[in-house]
């Protein structure tokens, strides 16, 4: 597969880079203490996400419709196109992670100096 990189940006500013075509998002639900993933591959243009998994139930962490329970995770794939992921960088909940070609950082750490709370990170091919 071809190399290429996803861009991290605020307010239309580069911060950080990401190597390769495909990313993996994951974070914990500030209410429920639930582990999220979701994976996505860049096309150089867009982001699709190809799979979404869940680790257990509760608001706002419903599995989709065609969802299948394996290995304590229900996962679905919804095949979703968007020109870029956007994070909101907050201090008061748990951080995102990263992760692109076998290596996973969180938010803060790809960011480097911290940016304003509430601050859009946009993610996207570059």
């Amino acid at each position: 597969m071809a190399t290429g990189a996803l861009c991290l940006a605020i307010a239309g500013v580069v911060r950080a880079t990401l190597p390769g075509y495909e990313l993996t998002l994951a974070w914990t639900h500030s209410v429920e203490k639930t582990r999220w993933e979701e994976r996505y591959i860049s096309n150089g243009v867009s982001l699709t996400l190809v799979e979404a998994r869940v680790q257990g139930l509760g608001a706002g962490m419903e599995p989709r419709p065609g969802a299948v329970l394996r290995e304590g995770w229900w996962q679905w794939a919804p095949m979703l196109s968007l020109p870029e992921l956007r994070l909101t960088y907050s201090t008061f909940t748990f951080d995102y992670t990263l992760c692109a070609q076998a290596r996973c950082q969180s938010l803060r750490t790809l960011l480097g100096d911290a940016p304003e709370q509430g601050a859009l990170v946009e993610v996207r091919p570059c």
